[in-house]
């Protein structure tokens, strides 16, 4: 049975399941705003390096979350992408491992153009930033071992990218779609997120009324149902099931609030312990 949990560590709290890690050595977590080193707009544990907030804080936010969970030594090797509401994979093998890790002006840049990351390769922390848009995790767990961590804001949820990540990464483990897990983290719900009846309508026409919740639009029903259209049955995806938008007292909202920061969703597959 697939399970979130929190777990609590230096002061910084994540969403996680634990026994995916200590069944098949896979780390995910979705981190809460508490903690780290921001202030003003951006107060708590912000990880993203786009929205204003000083470099170096993000840098030590990042550090701080590593930490907490345990893979410190894998700082360098921190993947992130420039994320741009696509709906583009990026594989991260040898070449792409520590993409865009720092914040500081000067660092190598993030992984570009891609809404995802994967990896097969361990001790490669894959990091993306969010604050409403949907996070979503996919794990496979054999015969190879492999990740992706996937954003979904409208344009991307409307283009099937949850879908499309699942498909990518069960040809990569060599498996079936079913085979798959997936977690769908903290985003903003269909009680806050009011869209155009336009764009609610191209939802309903592609995705079923499920995608709308008395007149608005539930982002997370959609990737719920994307996941389940190429295989990925209900029984295997677990969702937090928590809006960003009623609850910045513990993640950050874009829509609420205006400029924020930024929580994240991570996926490491665990090597051996350095």
């Amino acid at each position: 049975m697939l399970l979130l949990t929190e777990r609590t560590s230096a002061g910084i709290t994540v969403l996680t399941d634990e026994r995916l890690r200590a069944e098949h050595g896979v780390l995910v977590a979705f981190s809460k705003r508490a903690g780290g080193f921001s202030t003003g707009d951006y107060a708590g544990l912000n990880l993203a390096a786009h929205v204003g907030d000083d470099a170096e804080l993000v840098d030590a936010n990042r550090t701080a979350l590593l930490a907490s969970l345990g893979i410190a030594h894998d700082r360098e090797r921190l993947t992130t992408a420039h994320q741009v509401h696509g709906t583009a994979i990026g594989q991260v093998g040898e070449d792409e491992i520590g993409a865009g890790a720092f914040a500081e002006e000067g660092s190598r840049p993030s992984v570009r153009d891609a809404d995802g990351l994967m990896t097969v390769a361990s001790d490669v922390p894959l990091m993306l930033c969010f604050a409403d848009c949907v996070p979503i995790i996919l794990v496979a767990t054999k015969p190879v071992v492999a990740v992706v961590v996937a954003h979904a804001g409208w344009r991307g949820a409307l283009a099937g990218i949850a879908g499309a990540a699942a498909r990518a990464l069960a040809a990569r483990a060599g498996c079936e779609t079913a085979d798959l897990v997936a977690y769908v983290g903290p985003h903003i719900g269909a009680c806050h997120y009011e869209v155009a009846p336009e764009l609610l309508s191209q939802f309903v026409h592609t995705f079923g009324t499920i995608a709308a919740a008395q007149g608005r639009l539930d982002l997370g029903a959609v990737v719920s149902e994307s996941l389940n259209g190429v295989g990925v049955p209900i029984s295997s995806q677990c969702s937090a099931n928590v809006c960003t938008a009623e609850r910045t007292d513990v993640f950050f909202s874009h829509r609420a609030e205006g400029p924020t920061g930024r929580h994240g969703a991570l996926a490491c597959i665990l090597g051996d312990p350095r």
